[in-house]
């Protein structure tokens, strides 16, 4: 059951993301704490999936490199601030292009979504929050599972 709830709010947050963006809205980007909570729950993120054995081997190569692992989360960070409606703009890959060829498939999604929820618990974040963020990141799952 939980697996599903946080399906849904992934597809939640992910679906208000360009209403943020359009409506000038930038509630949840100062909710959450703004650029640097995200950064910092990015970083926990980021430790969280190299240490994950069900999908660490996605992000081996990402993750050994430090070059690739800053330029990485600094997409991240840049992609949720946005999401949220904040002022940061993303530059990085579409999600389609980026994730070609990798054979994601749902459990593989799922399990980085828990990783990602469970940095969001460390740092508290409320979940009215968490469900709004993850609602707009959700919808990305079409473009980045493959099987």
């Amino acid at each position: 059951m939980r697996k599903y709830t946080l399906l849904a709010l992934l597809t939640g947050l992910l679906a208000i993301a360009p209403l943020s963006e359009a409506s000038g809205n930038d509630a949840l980007y100062k909710s959450l704490g703004g650029k640097k909570a995200i950064t910092a729950v990015v970083d926990d993120f980021a430790g969280r999936v190299a240490g994950d054995d069900r999908i660490n081997s996605f992000f081996k190569a990402t993750a050994s490199d430090p070059k690739r692992l800053a330029t990485f989360k600094k997409n991240l960070v840049e992609q949720i601030c946005e999401a949220a409606g904040g002022p940061c703009k993303y530059k990085g890959k579409d999600m389609k292009t980026a994730h070609a060829g990798m054979g994601i498939g749902s459990a593989d999604f799922d399990a980085l979504v828990q990783d990602l929820v469970a940095s969001l618990d460390k740092f508290m974040v409320k979940d009215a929050d968490k469900q709004a963020l993850l609602g707009v990141l959700g919808p990305l799952k079409k473009d980045i599972v493959e099987k």
